[in-house]
């Protein structure tokens, strides 16, 4: 997932083309070593009639394609037990290519004896419920065939209680494993604060023990060296088999175990240097390994980690906020607050890193339910989330608008394929589904058959960013309406070559309003895409149908 970032002056006046291509070659030259900017730079220069004479501006690419994550335990089940597994993800994946999407993430598929596999007990093995080695084999050999990149959980924060690492450790104090985990003698003073919540300490006999999750989850030690050392031979070992990379889970509480300290320099510094030591040893098997964490904080504390650390980080605060948007049918002004993060992104990782939007995962309400099941509203965030630059995350069975809410079991329940209650072959059933019970409607037998559904909207919307370049690799920037109209989300987005603008009637009213050209991107002359009928341009004139979202150049 590394790129190049691209600095271009854009000219857009053709009278003066040779004259700007000089300049640019000069600026270009002179800011070589410089990281690219979101920021777009407005030209002063006008001409007779008051319009901008010369638009130049920066470009910061951020090529990236849509990802899936799959609980492969709900996803499809080949073998009959009820259980998702491996083979049937690789007998969805022209489901997915049909989609259009160019990556999947595989929850957690290594040995573990809980159904969500956060707790892993063998790091080498492939959780038996889903399949075997050659399983995941196959499945990457025909992902790649269809240019579909794999990603799997891996959890590196802690094992299981039942790994017997952990079981070496509490058994005996002499082994050479004690010092993987952390230990406390009961009535030793020690912090208490866990940083995700309640005492991070559970007892052992005389012994007390680190787990900042569950007790099920005994925090590794990694100021062990032995404990790196074997993590990132872990890590080169599922490289070597075929993946493309890994989604790290609970990045920053590699040593972020208590509230009072998780957000200090000193930890957030150990925390940062252990990413970097991991991702040298990915490259020494895989240089383009792909590499995104988890880390629910703020710019300041995820921003070191795109430092020759992670690619990617998800975008947590984000997701909140395209939610709120939908809605409130209220404009997020995402152009001016994305541009802040990644002018602060960008300064630390080089111009390396590529953002990780999303709208709901495996530990959040989905984002239906959030929204109260307003499909307008739903069609509206997904049209955000996908015309946003990065890599868009989905959850699966979000494109078909599943509802679900705490506890974690019914946020993970099974994904419909049949419009029949009673299902189909395939059809996971280790979960009763408590929130998915109406399959007539929410499954993708049905949905497909309606050219108005969610699932074929985010079919259509995903064409377009696969279409598009500028959709699917360039940067964003601001595209100011006078008068200003909060019912309408506008941003531009640009590569070194050509840029878009995207509109987003988020209301459930018409909507007009006067595009004057931009000195920084010129006119916009031409609607290219529509998710409804209806729009017009007119004189610079734009009518946009309630709920909908369109492409103009």
């Amino acid at each position: 997932m590394n790129r190049s970032r691209l600095r271009y002056a854009i000219v857009l006046l053709c009278s003066l083309i040779f004259i700007m291509l000089a300049a640019c070659s000069s600026e270009e030259a002179a800011n070589n070593n410089k990281p690219s900017s979101t920021a777009s730079a407005e030209a002063d220069e006008e001409g007779a009639s008051g319009e901008a004479s010369i638009a130049a501006y920066t470009v910061d690419e951020q090529p990236g394609g849509v990802y899936y994550e799959i609980f492969v335990r709900s996803f499809y089940d080949t073998n009959g037990d009820g259980i998702g597994d491996l083979n049937g993800v690789t007998a969805k994946l022209d489901y997915l290519q049909e989609l259009g999407v160019s990556g999947i993430w595989l929850m957690p598929i290594n040995a573990s004896p809980s159904y969500h596999g956060y707790d892993t007990t063998d790091y080498y093995a492939i959780n038996p419920d889903y399949g075997t080695l050659d399983d995941l084999k196959q499945l990457l050999d025909e992902a790649h065939k269809r240019d579909i990149k794999v990603i799997m959980d891996l959890v590196v924060n802690h094992s299981s209680k039942e790994h017997p690492w952990f079981k070496e450790a509490l058994k005996d104090e002499n082994s050479p494993y004690r010092s993987w985990y952390t230990f406390a003698k009961q009535g030793e003073k020690v912090r208490a604060d866990g940083a995700v919540g309640g005492d991070p300490w559970h007892s052992y006999g005389s012994l007390k023990y680190l787990g900042v999750f569950w007790e099920g989850m005994p925090d590794l030690n990694f100021d062990e060296p032995k404990v790196r050392e074997e993590l990132i031979k872990i890590g080169q070992y599922w490289l070597e088999q075929g993946l493309d990379g890994f989604r790290l889970d609970a990045a920053k509480h590699i040593y972020g175990d208590f509230a009072s300290t998780a957000s200090t320099p000193e930890i957030q510094a150990k925390n940062k240097a252990w990413w970097q030591e991991f991702r040298a040893g990915m490259n020494k098997v895989k240089p383009d390994a792909y590499l995104i964490g988890e880390v629910w904080d703020s710019l300041t504390v995820i921003a070191p980690y795109f430092d020759q650390a992670l690619n990617s980080a998800f975008h947590f605060d984000l997701a909140g906020r395209l939610l709120s948007a939908a809605d409130t049918e209220k404009d997020a002004d995402l152009a001016y607050s994305l541009g802040r993060a990644y002018g602060v992104y960008e300064k630390l990782s080089g111009g390396t890193f590529v953002d990780a939007p999303f709208l709901s995962n495996h530990d959040q309400n989905r984002f239906m339910t959030v929204l109260n099941g307003n499909i307008n509203h739903a069609k509206m965030a997904a049209a955000m989330l996908l015309t946003l630059p990065g890599t868009p995350y989905l959850y699966y069975g979000e494109e078909l608008g599943m509802k679900g809410a705490k506890p974690d079991e019914y946020i993970r329940e099974p994904m419909p394929w049949y419009s029949a209650a009673s299902g189909g072959e395939g059809q996971t059933t280790w979960e009763k589904s408590r929130f998915n019970g109406n399959a007539e409607t929410v499954s993708v037998e049905a949905q497909t058959a309606d050219k108005n559904s969610l699932l074929n909207h985010y079919r259509e919307l995903i064409k377009w960013r696969n279409e598009e370049p500028a959709l699917r690799n360039g940067g964003i920037a601001e595209f100011k309406l006078e008068p200003a109209n909060q019912k309408l989300s506008v941003y531009v987005r640009v590569i070194a070559s050509e840029r878009v603008l995207v509109v987003h009637n988020l209301s459930g009213e018409d909507q007009m309003t006067d595009l004057q050209p931009s000195k920084t991107f010129g006119s916009f002359e031409e609607i290219i895409r529509s998710s409804n009928d209806g729009a017009k341009l007119d004189n610079g004139k734009l009518t946009i149908p309630a709920y909908t979202t369109v492409i103009l150049k």
